[in-house]
């Protein structure tokens, strides 16, 4: 619903966790082009009693404060990639024949927003609820993590990240994905020498510098790694590469993007090791680190996670992609991926979420917060 007076939708924050879903995945906010829908959001917290708000650039802190002796984060981005013909939503049968909500962000991760959106409304002001609660919405997630609102939070506003444990809403089907594995992504640049490619031998070829790298990278075996009972499967991969002048030129510079996701055992010194071990490069080929994020371990034998655990009915699973769960573990505070939709259809065309899975995590968030006895599995 919109509001000739205001520059921004209104959302209803009390309204159903699917509607709520909708209105927010209609409101367009690729990266970078968060601020409409902060201001809405904002806006609406801003509505409830007894809640201090915060504002860090386009990133929303909200935050209950009645003394309830432990402090649950409940944290989620608000930006998505890129919209590709996806917006509006809309809503129909998926491939199963379930009831599924369409368009950007539905899973990766206004689904999850709209829930913890919808938890710390209906709960602030709750005399059920168990846990004070920290509401964090976020920016530039889906960017490098120098943009990312979370860390930005962090760095200017540490005391609004106190707690005693966080819950990100990246999808993760509607169970507990644990901890995350850390990411490195490498620039890697041949230089050579630019000659027509009739009188190639005049020249030196920067794309054939990088080929060996490149073969490297193709014979790589993937490692399967047993962090705390969670199995984490590393990936490494060339996922951009640049080269050439015209068609009938020898290129003088080759690059690529190389990504290394792995398990939480190793540090993000380790794995660069690791990665440059690899790769080894040629003389003449250089690389720069573009970015680089620690991966989080599990953490699961915390109380207060326990009990989420127990509330899931103990469907616990490793989550495979970085997300900020280690952010909260650099700070010392245990944090679990938990909220709707299969991560698979993350960044896809027809990214969508079954209207079921909403409705789940809805409910067992709600039930864990009010210490609900946990819903029959």
């Amino acid at each position: 619903m919109a509001n000739s007076e205001l520059s921004f939708p209104v959302v209803d924050l009390f309204c159903d966790p699917v509607g709520l879903t909708a209105a927010l995945v209609d409101i367009e906010s690729p990266s970078h082009e968060e601020k409409t829908i902060a201001d809405a959001i904002e806006h609406a917290l801003r509505q409830l009693d007894g809640v201090l708000v915060d504002r860090v650039g386009n990133t929303v802190v909200a935050r209950t404060d009645r003394g309830l002796g432990q402090r649950v984060i409940l944290a989620g981005h608000c930006d998505t990639v890129p919209i590709a013909g996806n917006v509006p939503s809309t809503r129909g049968l998926d491939d199963q024949g379930r009831d599924t909500l369409f368009g950007c962000g539905t899973v990766d991760m206004k689904s999850g927003l709209a829930v913890y959106l919808n938890a710390f409304a209906r709960l602030a002001a709750d005399p059920a609820l168990r846990y004070d609660l920290t509401l964090v919405c976020y920016e530039g997630e889906e960017v490098a993590s120098v943009y990312n609102g979370l860390g930005h939070v962090h760095t200017q506003r540490p005391e609004l990240l106190v707690g005693d444990v966080a819950l990100l809403g990246e999808p993760s089907g509607s169970m507990i994905e644990a901890g995350c594995q850390g990411s490195i992504r490498l620039k890697v640049v041949a230089t050579g020498v630019r000659a027509h490619s009739a009188r190639s031998w005049l020249g030196k070829n920067a794309m054939h510098a990088l080929a060996p790298v490149i073969s490297n990278i193709a014979a790589y075996q993937a490692t399967k790694v047993l962090v705390d009972d969670c199995l984490y499967h590393e990936g490494l991969n060339i996922v951009h590469c640049e080269s050439g002048v015209a068609t009938n030129t020898i290129p003088d510079e080759a690059w690529m993007f190389v990504n290394f996701r792995f398990a939480p055992n190793r540090s993000v010194d380790q794995a660069l090791e690791h990665m440059l071990e690899v790769l080894d490069l040629p003389e003449g080929v250089r690389f720069e680190v573009d970015d680089a994020v620690p991966g989080a371990r599990p953490g699961l034998d915390r109380p207060v996670v326990q009990e989420l655990i127990a509330a899931t009915g103990g469907k616990v699973r490793a989550k495979y992609g970085w997300t900020d769960v280690a952010r909260f573990s650099e700070l010392g505070i245990p944090a679990v991926n938990f909220g709707p939709g299969d991560p698979s259809f993350c960044h896809k065309k027809d990214e969508q979420c079954p209207v079921e899975m909403i409705t789940e995590v809805s409910q067992v968030l709600l039930d864990y917060l009010r210490g609900s006895t946990p819903p029959a599995v």
